[in-house]
Formats: structure tokens, sequence, C-alpha cells
């Protein structure tokens, strides 16, 4: 039964590839004349518009007659259908064999790594995966950081402990220093007496 699935929604592919060859490539009005202009198409809205009364020679415009094949429509290239999905209870509701899960963008971090973790059990593709990669590396490498940080903190309080100098203030504290040596080196000076008459006398 999904052999048969998987070769209709193949069949489908081609179907809208082969539709597609036939389609025109839909240009923007006037962008062929100005570079500021991109090619990406942009409803005509211009009362005059020529490509909006589709005029004879002018390039043709989106209708609904372009539309694309009934059996391929809403397809992702990859053959699924996609669901949109909020949580890991919806993903029980996605069939493996024919539709693909889409995460939601408002989805967190913790929600998308649940919601990935129960797809792989069920065997379903989720077509946005790359993103919840990441944040499951992210998830493995947050332990890590944790462990690293109180050495970090550790340090920090040692560097705070030992206010650091600028190197005007050792300067000015080297002088000091080299001052203080020099006054303690020179030997101090002894008072003199005054000889008195009395002294003098004394010695002789």
């Amino acid at each position: 039964m999904a052999a048969r699935k998987t070769s209709l929604t193949r069949k489908a592919l081609q179907v809208r590839k082969r539709a597609k060859h036939k389609k025109p490539e839909f240009q923007r009005s006037e962008s062929w004349r100005y570079i500021k202009l991109s090619k990406s198409w942009r409803r005509p809205r211009g009362l005059d518009h020529k490509m909006r009364r589709k005029i004879k020679g002018w390039p043709p415009t989106v209708s609904t007659g372009y539309k694309g094949p009934k059996i391929a429509r809403g397809l992702h290239p990859s053959g699924f259908r996609e669901v949109l999905v909020h949580n890991a209870q919806e993903v029980a509701g996605v069939d493996p064999t024919t539709q693909a899960a889409r995460i939601a963008h408002t989805v967190g971090k913790k929600k998308r790594a649940q919601i990935i973790a129960e797809a792989r059990k069920k065997k379903v593709v989720v077509l946005n995966a790359k993103e919840v990669k990441e944040t499951a590396e992210e998830a493995e490498a947050k332990p890590e950081k944790l462990e690293e940080k109180p050495a970090v903190k550790q340090e920090a309080k040692e560097d705070k402990a030992k206010p650091k100098r600028k190197p005007a203030a050792k300067k000015a504290v080297k002088e000091e220093a080299e001052a203080e040596e020099a006054k303690a080196e020179k030997p101090k000076k002894t008072r003199k007496t005054a000889k008195t008459k009395e002294g003098a006398e004394k010695e002789q």
C-alpha cells in the first residue's frame, strides 16, 4: 500500500513538472525597463495598465487558468503533504507514508526537541528539522559550559581581591621607596654642644 502511495506522489510531481514547462515566466511590469524594479511578480493595479487589461503584445499576468494539476496541488517538492505541528502529541496524527511534519515557528527550543524525538520514533519526516538539530547540539553543549563557569568565577574573584595599579601609580610608589632607602643610608648628624669658658678650662 505504501509503495502504491509513493508511486502516486511521484507521478503527481512529474505531472506538475510537465505542466510547469508550459507556463510562462511571469514578470513584473516595467522590470525590463528599470534596473530598480526586480523581476519578481507584482500584480498590476493601475486603471489604464495594459497588463491588467490583458492587451495584446504585453506579457501575460497571473490568473487561475495557469493553476497546477489538482493531483499535485499542495505537495512539497519532497512528495509529502505538509502538516503543521505545535507539540509532540500532534505528531501522532501525521501519516509517515504520505505526510511530513513542519514545526510551527512559534514553538520554543524545548518543545522542538520533544517533537523531533517523537518524530524519530514514529519515523515521520520533519521538513524544518535543521533548526531542531542545532537546538539539540546547543543543549548538549550547555552542561560543559556550566562546568567551566565556576573556575572562571574564582579567577575573577582573585583578580578583584588584588587591585590593579596603574603604571603611573607604580612609578610614584617606586620613587617613594627609593627616597626612604636614601634617607636610611645617610648618617645622622650629631649636634655639637657649644663650648663655654668653663668647659674649655676643664679640658686643659
